[in-house]
């Protein structure tokens, strides 16, 4: 099937391999996401030519591929342990990768890109909600963080962050705080929305802020994961300390390239 959405590519590396992805959304154009999503046909690259110049992650040879780890499973440590981003990987994200493609089987949502699955999500069973979610949000999630990270972001996204927030200690205080007062289980997320303007907001379960029930919509440039399962082998129940330990490994050269692209994309004058 050739491609019918607009575009965005960004390069990022993933070992040694490079990844593209296809986003489109339902009010603007998402900038950088992390998410395998529908292979190129041989007429695509006709279609392609007349979408916009952007480009983005992840390669694009198979259907809603489970995409490798970007790093190893020790990569993290000693921030996020070895045990923990096994399961969560291996088991946790993997179960909604398989039961998301086995809930779309047979049906029309099997040539559709993800974005277009979110920006309608309500109407679509809880299945495909809470997996097609959990698949997106995991590989987001990975993809938001390196080894030996945590610098501080530097340019335009550093900007943005001082002016929306005051100073970057500011921006962090309260991206925790919506971490820690998620009830339950779910994630916080730094998005952009539709005037440019930078949010911090938080999802429950596999919720997120592509889809169309989303408290307030926007696009993801940086989210935490704070079901138990992230951090409950070696944080216990302190997931505050987990939300501060996240910074060492935040790769804040990739939220940034989501931030320029994400920015770019909306076209604002």
């Amino acid at each position: 099937m050739a491609v019918k959405f607009p575009r965005i590519f960004v390069p990022i590396k993933s070992g040694d391999c490079m990844k593209k992805i296809n986003y489109f959304g339902s009010m603007f154009v998402i900038g950088l996401l992390c998410i395998n999503t529908r292979a190129v046909s041989q007429n695509a690259s006709e279609k392609q030519m007349k979408a916009p110049a952007y480009q983005s992650v992840i390669n694009n040879q198979n259907i809603f591929d489970f995409p490798p780890l970007p790093y190893s499973y020790d990569a993290l440590e000693p921030y996020i342990d070895k045990l923990t981003v096994e399961i969560h990987y291996s088991k946790h994200h993997k179960a909604y990768y398989d039961n998301f493609t086995k809930a779309i089987a047979g049906t029309e949502m099997e040539s559709m890109d993800i974005i277009d699955i979110f920006k309608n999500i309500s109407k679509y069973p809880v299945a495909i909600r809470n997996n097609g979610g959990g698949y997106f949000n995991h590989t987001f999630y990975w993809e938001s963080m390196k080894p030996q990270g945590g610098e501080t972001p530097t340019g335009e996204l550093s900007a943005s962050i001082i002016k929306t927030f005051g100073s970057f200690e500011e921006f962090k205080k309260q991206f925790e705080e919506s971490g820690k007062m998620r009830f339950g289980s779910g994630w916080a997320w730094l998005c952009l929305d539709d005037k440019g303007k930078l949010f911090i907001c938080s999802t429950p379960n596999q919720d997120n802020p592509l889809m169309d029930i989303a408290e307030k919509k926007g696009i993801p440039l940086l989210t935490v994961d704070v079901w138990e399962h992230a951090y409950y082998l070696k944080y216990q129940n302190k997931r505050a300390d987990y939300l501060t330990a996240f910074w060492n490994v935040v790769d804040w050269n990739n939220v940034s390239k989501r931030y320029e692209n994400a920015y770019k994309s909306l076209n604002l004058k």
